[in-house]
């Protein structure tokens, strides 16, 4: 550029310069909504949920598991005690619904190995297979025959049947 330039061919750049802050008798709107939904929603959750996992961090067992005594079978109940009979029931109730589960357990796995290894899986999954026929014939023995309505009392007087009968055999 030559010298003798003109100023006003020429006008200098604007300088950087940061705008004048406005300054108001109002507060910004949009500063007062957040500190109002701070204080009014977010801190009281916040503060909420750490008491929560505060306490669960102090109660180590794990929460989902319910754990239920054991109570006495229906052969430790005196006569008469239809408390204990109830409660000897619903223990029976639960141990058949964990064997039940314990079945389906055992049969995913021979089912998955079955559906792993194709056509060569009599070969391949005979630990399983052998195990899930183990399962279900102690299942039944237990559980079978017993009917609709079945409970404690029906399965102690199977087992009574079935001791029986082996003792008349053996005899």
């Amino acid at each position: 550029m030559p010298n003798d330039y003109d100023k006003a061919v020429y006008p200098e750049p604007p300088r950087q310069t940061p705008a004048v802050d406005k300054q108001t008798a109002l507060p910004n709107p949009a500063l007062i909504l957040t500190k109002l939904f701070y204080y009014t929603v977010d801190l009281p959750v916040t503060t909420f949920r750490d008491t929560i996992d505060s306490i669960r961090s102090k109660n180590k067992l794990v929460y989902y598991h319910q754990k239920f005594r054991r109570v006495p079978y229906l052969t430790d109940c005196q006569e008469g005690d239809f408390t204990c009979y109830y409660e000897a029931d619903m223990q029976w109730r639960r141990d058949y619904k964990v064997d039940q589960e314990i079945v389906k357990v055992i049969q995913e796995r021979m089912r998955a190995c079955q559906q792993r290894e194709g056509h060569s899986y009599q070969q391949n999954c005979t630990k399983e297979i052998q195990q899930f026929n183990e399962v279900t014939k102690n299942f039944q023995s237990r559980y079978g025959d017993l009917g609709a309505y079945a409970n404690a009392k029906r399965c102690l007087m199977k087992q009574k049947e079935r001791m029986m009968a082996a003792q008349a055999q053996s005899a």
